[in-house]
């Protein structure tokens, strides 16, 4: 594949993560929440628990903290009300931005999602007007200051695991699945101690834009600040070349 792992725009995702670790586990946490309400709290038996998971041990959390989490949701699973809801619309010069969120009030949602479009001079779209320029895929990212892998030994691995693609980026390595594959790739790659800076389903961009207009971009990044900073939206794909 033409790589483009995104990774300098996942690194520097992750520092802001650090830095806010509290919002990101309680963003898993209700991620984990209605990962159980919907398939029990057995992974093995519920991919989608799984999947969440694997996101949470990428964002290090404690293991002790998802068993706890995974408790607590299966003894409170008639209290939770949270719903996945997904926004689509066009930043500045027709960027592509898909936003997931989870909300237990989704006027509120759509209305912050709206007035984060609108500052930043995009607008909201109907469903489905920008997703059929992603691709839904697993994706792994690994830190290649982290890992002590030959490029080749951990491509085989990955692809005998499962994986549909590997590329090698100047800083990292960059591991796709099918979303169904993600989970036991990742936890080949775990087996064998590989650290993994992401682990998770996310949409990929099939091409993508470059701003070259300095306002257009101010005003974009506008619209992604108040996006990754509202506390109901829990991704934030686009098709932006940063």
């Amino acid at each position: 594949m033409s790589g483009h792992s995104k990774f300098a725009n996942i690194k520097h995702k992750k520092e802001k993560n650090d830095a806010a670790k509290g919002k990101i586990f309680t963003i898993i946490g209700r991620e984990i929440a209605v990962a159980v309400k919907e398939g029990g709290p057995d992974p093995s038996n519920n991919f989608k628990l799984a999947t969440v998971i694997a996101k949470a041990k990428a964002n290090n959390m404690p293991n002790d903290t998802i068993e706890r989490g995974i408790k607590k949701a299966a003894g409170d699973v008639g209290n939770v009300n949270y719903e996945y809801v997904t926004y689509e619309g066009y930043g500045p010069n027709g960027i592509a931005i898909i936003v997931d969120a989870l909300t237990d009030n989704k006027n509120r949602t759509a209305a912050n999602v709206r007035s984060a479009f609108t500052k930043g001079q995009g607008n909201v779209g109907t469903p489905g007007c920008v997703s059929f320029m992603f691709d839904k895929r697993g994706q792994i990212i690994v830190d290649k200051e982290e890992c002590d892998m030959e490029a080749d030994d951990l491509m085989m691995m990955a692809l005998d695991a499962g994986a549909e693609d590997f590329a090698e980026e100047e800083d990292s390595f960059e591991v796709l699945t099918d979303p169904d594959s993600l989970e036991p790739v990742r936890k080949a790659l775990e087996d064998a101690n590989v650290p993994m800076m992401s682990a998770e389903v996310t949409m990929i961009p099939q091409n993508y834009v470059t701003l070259t207009d300095e306002t257009a971009v101010k005003n974009l990044q506008k619209t992604l600040d108040l996006l990754e900073d509202d506390d109901d939206v829990q991704a934030v794909y686009h098709n932006w070349d940063e």
